[in-house]
């Protein structure tokens, strides 16, 4: 890959092909969608005023950047699910979006609780929504999508136990992965080691959100613990040379997601991600952007910031997109052809000196 120093054009990372491992469906509605809804259903919230209504869902400059403010905006999501329909076309347009920013394969992690606590759908029927709109939004848009169930580690151990069980019982359509998420700094997940043990052993992946808001010893307990296999941003491992060192050794990857990272109140300043450093010490880092909707930003931004900002060149960039290609969930023969697919690209760019 020819290297360059001037900036590049926001549509070169626009346009290149992407992989995408760490976004929430439940971070991912569109601004327009959620307005549609709330005057339809005529929620409380205040539809009339845009930049009211906007400060509920979306981190907006002069907030505080704080992980209590991030996640207070899932708060006013769950309000959105208030039909089948709703939450069918909340994955589609995910998938649409993904695909307008040229994402060749996605996993989509979704909570089924938050899916259906306003309503008190049952959970297999929820899931069974979010995976047949997942499977036919994936034809029709071109982009390979496989799901990922997340719980959450505020809520009970009774809930991610039902939450596996449909889980595993909807393993050959599309859900591939258990993920645990939430409040990391006030419950750091061992409650639900049983859990994430029951999920390996019926052979469910697993990523775990650590390392974000919470030490990198809950990165050590994600991965010795709850067998994880791919750590959920994880940019606080860089405190702790032992988890660094055993995290490089056991092959574990890192989804990390700078803007969000930034606007949750990880890091001080968007240049202050430590993706780099991460990078410089030979983790297995990937580049993922969490919640696109509440964060205003896509996977091409996230590139961008990645390359114009916090020093990854080009070529580097490439490699770290096959790199989670290589860590997708996917079975052996899918997983090479995708590999396969992204390195083809890569090269003809190379050739064509882009």
């Amino acid at each position: 890959m020819n290297q360059r120093t001037e900036p590049r054009h926001r549509i070169f990372y626009k346009s290149l092909p992407k992989v995408e491992l760490h976004r929430h469906l439940e971070g991912s509605l569109r601004l327009s969608t959620m307005l549609e809804i709330a005057r339809q259903h005529d929620l409380d919230l205040p539809y009339r005023d845009i930049d009211a209504f906007r400060s509920l869902v979306q981190v907006r400059d002069g907030e505080p950047f704080t992980h209590q403010n991030f996640l207070s905006k899932f708060n006013t999501l769950r309000l959105f699910y208030q039909s089948p329909e709703v939450i069918k076309r909340v994955v589609r347009e995910a998938i649409a979006d993904a695909a307008t920013d040229n994402i060749r394969y996605m996993e989509l992690r979704f909570t089924p609780v938050a899916l259906t606590r306003m309503k008190g759908y049952p959970l297999d029927e929820a899931m069974d929504w979010v995976i047949e709109t997942a499977r036919d939004s994936s034809e029709r848009y071109g982009v390979q999508t496989r799901l990922i169930a997340s719980v959450n580690r505020h809520e009970s151990v009774d809930l991610a136990e039902q939450v596996l069980k449909h889980s595993i019982d909807r393993k050959d359509k599309g859900i591939i992965a258990l993920d645990l998420a939430g409040g990391e700094a006030d419950f750091p997940g061992d409650t639900f080691i049983g859990v994430f043990k029951e999920a390996r052993e019926a052979g469910l992946r697993i990523t775990i959100h650590a390392g974000e808001w919470g030490g990198p010893e809950n990165v050590r307990l994600a991965i010795e613990k709850l067998g994880a296999e791919r750590i959920g941003h994880g940019i606080r491992t860089m405190e702790d040379g032992g988890v660094v060192a055993m995290s490089r050794e056991r092959g574990i990857v890192f989804e990390v997601c700078p803007t969000s990272n930034y606007q949750s109140g990880v890091v001080t300043t968007l240049i202050h991600n430590p993706l780099m450093g991460m990078i410089n010490a030979n983790l297995i880092v990937t580049i993922n952007t969490d919640d696109p909707s509440i964060s205003q930003i896509d996977l091409g931004d996230e590139y961008e910031l990645a390359c114009e900002s916090l020093g990854l060149s080009v070529a580097d960039l490439l490699k770290t997109i096959v790199q989670s290609a290589r860590a997708a969930f996917l079975p052996q023969g899918e997983h090479d052809a995708l590999v396969a697919s992204l390195e083809k690209e890569f090269t003809a760019m190379n050739a064509a000196g882009s």
